[in-house]
């Protein structure tokens, strides 16, 4: 009988190539991601929403395997539905990520998937969670992951800062996404972003052609080297 290599399958599944971010502020969050899904080096979806609804007030942000973080999201999903029914209340941000957590930790070994968990909720208000590969779950004012997010670590360490108000936050997840995008060949696109706060959830979106710009160096090659500098040129000795 026939059998299926799955390591082969794995090396060209879909792959969320990806910068994903979210930035908690005084009344609420804001997530942000890039649009771009991969399969290898063949760009599979320029367009991706990469900001999933788990619950009213709750979104996260998927990096890793499509397949893997659309089952965890849709499971997720399920589950603050039944929370909701149950208990009578909207559940709380911590209460989902903490299901995101388990998911993840329970088939690390199974799973390719980084989430981002961020919301608002009556009890502690805005909140950001980050779940790394691996399974594990920590409570950050801001959070970035995916390929993207190792080139703009430095970026956010020396730009952020704790009391900026929602236009500032927008700001920064916007630019910070836009230098992971310009650096990062699995990250491009557009750039999707969601605020939530207490009173509504509100989508933002930045096409590719309005990304914020930043330097990009010059052309080196056969821009700048004249005839008279080739003339001139010495060939360096080389002993026989």
């Amino acid at each position: 009988m026939e059998t299926i290599d799955i390591a082969r399958l794995k090396s060209g599944e879909v792959n969320l190539g990806t910068s994903i971010m979210a930035v908690q502020f005084k009344d609420g969050v804001v997530v942000g991601a890039d649009s771009r899904t991969t399969t290898g080096s063949y760009i599979a979806n320029r367009v991706t929403d990469k900001l999933t609804h788990v619950h009213d007030r709750i979104y996260c942000c998927r990096s890793g395997s499509a397949a893997d973080t659309q089952a965890i999201a849709d499971i997720v999903h399920y589950y603050l539905q039944l929370h909701t029914q149950t208990s009578g209340s909207p559940p709380s941000v911590h209460t989902a990520a903490t299901m995101f957590q388990k998911l993840c930790y329970d088939n690390k070994d199974a799973l390719s998937a980084g989430i981002i968990v961020a919301g608002w909720d009556k009890e502690v208000g805005p909140s950001v969670y980050n779940i790394p590969l691996g399974g594990g779950l920590f409570k950050q004012p801001w959070a970035i992951g995916g390929s993207g997010s190792t080139y703009v670590y430095g970026y956010c360490d020396a730009t952020y800062k704790e009391g900026w108000d929602r236009d500032q936050t927008v700001d920064f997840v916007k630019n910070t996404l836009a230098l992971a995008m310009s650096r990062d060949g699995s990250s491009g696109g557009v750039i999707r972003m969601c605020v939530i706060t207490e009173d509504k959830v509100e989508r933002l979106f930045v096409p590719g052609d309005q990304l914020p710009k930043f330097w990009q160096g010059k052309e080196v090659l056969g821009s700048t080297t004249k005839d008279a500098d080739l003339a001139a040129a010495v060939a360096m000795a080389v002993d026989a």
